[in-house]
């Protein structure tokens, strides 16, 4: 987190204002692919503690930080916010369907 924040400072540390637009439009513009890359580095964190260290889904919670346990358990399966509004939904549209 700290690198992060210290590239962050580094974006705005830079004077002129068209190069700074520039850096930024830049890493913004791949930003879809690095989020992508840390939710799946997550994920796999995730699914390595409860498979190799047997950690329960509360302790994995707690060490995620502001999730429940069964928020850690759908990151291990890889779904966001987006999918599970998308599973939900479609789960909803199948039982109105019977």
């Amino acid at each position: 987190m700290k690198r992060l924040l210290e590239a962050i400072e580094a974006f705005e540390a830079i004077e002129d204002p068209a190069e700074r637009t520039r850096a930024v439009s830049e890493v913004l513009g791949d930003w879809k692919v690095h989020l992508a890359r840390l939710r799946q580095i997550r994920e796999d964190g995730v699914r390595a503690l409860r498979e190799e260290e047997r950690k329960t889904w509360p302790e994995i919670a707690e060490i995620i930080g502001g999730v429940t346990p069964e928020r850690a358990q759908q990151i291990s399966k890889g779904l966001s916010g987006a999918r599970r509004a998308r599973d939900k939904k479609a789960a909803e549209e199948a039982g109105s369907a019977e």
